[in-house]
Parts: C-alpha cells; structure tokens; sequence
C-alpha cells in the first residue's frame, strides 16, 4: 500500500541561485511504496574518489551548492559528488500525517 506523502512541485526548485545540478530521483524504496528519494550526483559515474554530502534537517543539498563544483572540478577528473536528501527536508517527500 502506497504510503500518503506531500510532493514540493519541481517549480519551486527552478532557476534557484548557484543550484544548476539535474534532479535524480530513487523511486524503488522497498517498503517505502510510492515515495521517492531525491538526489544530487554530479561528476564522472567511475571516479576514483566519491565524496559523499549528508544534511541535517532542515537543510538540504542546497548546503553544497558551493562545494560540488570544488569537488567536481578536481584537476585529476577523478572525484564525483553523491549528495541525498533526508525524507522531509525540502526536495525529499513528507511524508502526510497520521500515518497508517
């Protein structure tokens, strides 16, 4: 059974200052049916080193926008960015209260 959750409309996240990173959503979320996980990944897919930005709440990767294109940028082209968003905080589903 799908679980009842609150979406942010993507056009609430268009055009934003320093945020030019593509959305990727995980929609296979197991026992989470029907949510989905939103998700930066920037940078080569087989880079050497991966660095790995987690948030707290109520903060999302909006927090790195700064820092991704640093990491990204590395002169050897051996880094990439993975950056998740936390379900609740901004991008990520809320999920819709009582839960049953």
């Amino acid at each position: 059974m799908p679980i009842a959750a609150q979406r942010t409309p993507e056009a609430r996240f268009a055009d934003l200052p320093g945020y030019p990173f593509a959305a990727n959503y995980l929609t296979d979320l197991g026992s989470f049916e029907g949510l989905r996980m939103h998700y930066l990944d920037e940078g080569p897919k087989n880079a050497a080193v991966t660095f790995l930005c987690l948030h707290g709440t109520p903060s999302w990767s909006y927090l790195y926008r700064k820092m991704i294109p640093v990491f990204v940028a590395d002169s050897t082209g051996r880094c990439n960015t993975f950056a998740e968003h936390l379900s609740g905080c901004m991008v990520a589903e809320r999920f819709t209260w009582p839960l049953v």
